[in-house]
């Protein structure tokens, strides 16, 4: 890739004669006393570039070099002395904010226990149950998809509906003839995103989804949709356990990393001191 690079900024380099000899070996341009090497632009030009693509990335990352090069010189002539001094505080913050970020995060992810029991989740729910509201509905509900013409359609139907052990593996053992299906209907979702899932669900019968055990046959051009309705849950009612648990986890381990955090704060300090690597003079 340099010899492709060198190839492609010969016609760049060639009137640089105010290069002085140890940077024109290496040096791309100069703005100033800034200078672009080639290791600032390893991997910009893309595999299978052709030259005249790659030619004009480089010439143009060249150009954006230099323009910011040229308007911070500027700032560093024109800035008051106060203003540079408060800038470089700002950088020097930002730079020792990134380091600390980085190793307490290593830190804390070699340390911080990620699992939560299914206890330690029921307490936090009960003492703040006021914080689970939801603010739509949920369901618990399956439902299948079929040719209105499939054999054994009335079968089928009972089945569904009656939806014992046995009903439960047939159906589940017949599914590849099924348009679309969704049989799992112990775990909670979304209203909303069975509307999306299911195109015969419109704002006329939407509403049937909202009756706990209600039965509901919707026709469309591409068949019948089987659905039964086992749950409901309403808008500000109180989520249940099993939908915010994983909610719950993440809370629980943000405040294991807080807590983990401010003791290693405490450790590296004492520990410091302990060392006579900290000392404050009286």
């Amino acid at each position: 890739m340099r010899i492709v690079i060198c190839i492609v900024l010969v016609s760049l380099m060639v009137s640089c004669d105010y290069f002085n000899k140890s940077e024109e070996i290496d040096a791309l341009a100069r703005v100033n006393t800034s200078y672009l090497y080639y290791d600032d632009i390893d991997g910009l030009v893309p595999e299978g570039a052709t030259k005249a693509d790659s030619t004009l990335i480089v010439h143009n990352f060249i150009n954006r070099w230099a323009t910011q090069q040229l308007l911070v010189d500027g700032a560093m002539l024109n800035l008051s002395q106060k203003k540079q001094d408060a800038f470089n505080k700002l950088i020097l913050q930002y730079k020792n904010d990134l380091y600390i970020k980085a190793y307490v995060e290593a830190l804390v992810k070699r340390s911080v226990d990620t699992i939560v029991t299914y206890d330690e989740a029921d307490n936090y729910y009960k003492s703040n149950k006021e914080v689970f509201k939801l603010n739509e509905e949920l369901i618990k509900f399956r439902y299948i998809h079929v040719d209105e013409n499939i054999i054994d359609y009335n079968d089928i139907e009972e089945r569904f509906q009656r939806y014992d052990e046995q009903d439960k593996i047939l159906l589940d053992s017949i599914s590849i003839q099924f348009k679309s299906y969704s049989l799992n209907d112990s775990i909670w979702i979304k209203l909303s995103q069975v509307i999306n899932k299911i195109p015969a669900v419109n704002s006329e019968n939407k509403k049937e989804l909202l009756k706990k055990s209600n039965f509901i046959q919707l026709k469309d051009s591409l068949g019948v949709y089987l659905m039964q309705i086992n749950d409901v849950l309403l808008r500000n009612n109180t989520a249940p356990l099993e939908y915010v648990k994983p909610t719950i986890d993440q809370i629980v381990i943000n405040k294991r990393k807080l807590e983990l955090i401010k003791e290693l704060e405490k450790d590296i300090t004492k520990d410091a001191i302990k060392n006579k690597q900290f000392e404050i003079y009286k």
